[in-house]
């Protein structure tokens, strides 16, 4: 049985991805910020699967004795992580530049960026230790150059995460480690509604665009996890929306509608 950790899986495609591996016979390392939301993920979870399977975690993924703390308790209850998953991530408010503040900058460059550092740091040194492990780094918005106003700063992790995960890949050549990223493309969560709270008529015309190019997370996690414990090549990029799904949805689109927030609001 793999144990697979996800860091920021209280929520989200991080929840939706934990889901998928209970599903799939693995145990799960759950964790969040605070300790309310793994327990709320816990049992949401728990009311699926069964409890030996699934621990809870509090971690913040930019304090670095935390991400330390989130290892450990992984192998004290289960002795090994076969998978970890730098999920966790933020948005930031959709914004220019210069109308972000200072702290809402340095939240999202740290979780982001100084979060999957620190997780993978952990991970490498730990696998390399049992002798093996694979490491996935979720990119997003960004990772492939192009930009998108309003999330100049969440663009820019992402693009640096790349680099990150490409320059892993080569440093951690001949090891016994697999490293890859994941790119989920646009997931209907609260990282991209919550932008919109505020700007009604603009949520109704970016909505269009969404239900062409956007997906659930029940699913795209499912089809991750499935490629990730199929995978079995170090510096893979496990990508959903690939061009061939993106033409069929175009040349879809004039036969059928698609509301992907029809239960969101």
């Amino acid at each position: 049985m793999k144990h697979v950790v996800i860091t920021g899986s209280t929520q989200g495609i991080g929840f939706g991805l934990a889901e998928a591996f209970l599903k799939r016979g693995c145990s799960i390392t759950v964790s969040g910020r605070t300790q309310a939301k793994v327990d709320h993920a816990r049992a949401a979870l728990e009311s699926q699967s069964v409890a030996e399977r699934l621990l809870g975690c509090a971690c913040d993924v930019r304090d670095p004795e935390q991400v330390t703390g989130l290892w450990e308790a992984a192998v004290a209850r289960f002795a090994k992580v076969d998978i970890w998953i730098n999920n966790a991530g933020l948005s930031g408010p959709s914004a220019k530049v210069w109308q972000i503040s200072p702290e809402e900058a340095r939240q999202v460059v740290e979780t982001n960026l100084l979060g999957v550092i620190h997780g993978s740091r952990v991970a490498v040194a730990g696998m390399l230790a049992q002798g093996f492990g694979r490491i996935y780094n979720m990119e997003g918005m960004g990772s492939d150059g192009r930009m998108h106003d309003g999330l100049t700063l969440y663009g820019m992790t992402k693009y640096g995460l790349r680099y990150f995960t490409d320059s892993l890949v080569k440093e951690t050549a001949g090891m016994p480690l697999i490293i890859g990223s994941l790119r989920p493309g646009m997931v209907v969560t609260e990282l991209i509604t919550r932008q919109y709270e505020d700007r009604p008529d603009e949520w109704q015309r970016v909505k269009r665009v969404f239900n062409l190019i956007a997906e659930r997370v029940e699913v795209v996690a499912p089809w991750l996890a499935e490629q990730i414990l199929a995978n079995e090549q170090t510096g893979a990029r496990i990508s959903y929306l690939s061009r061939g799904r993106m033409l069929k949805r175009m040349l879809l689109l004039p036969f059928r509608k698609r509301d992907l927030f029809v239960d969101r609001g």
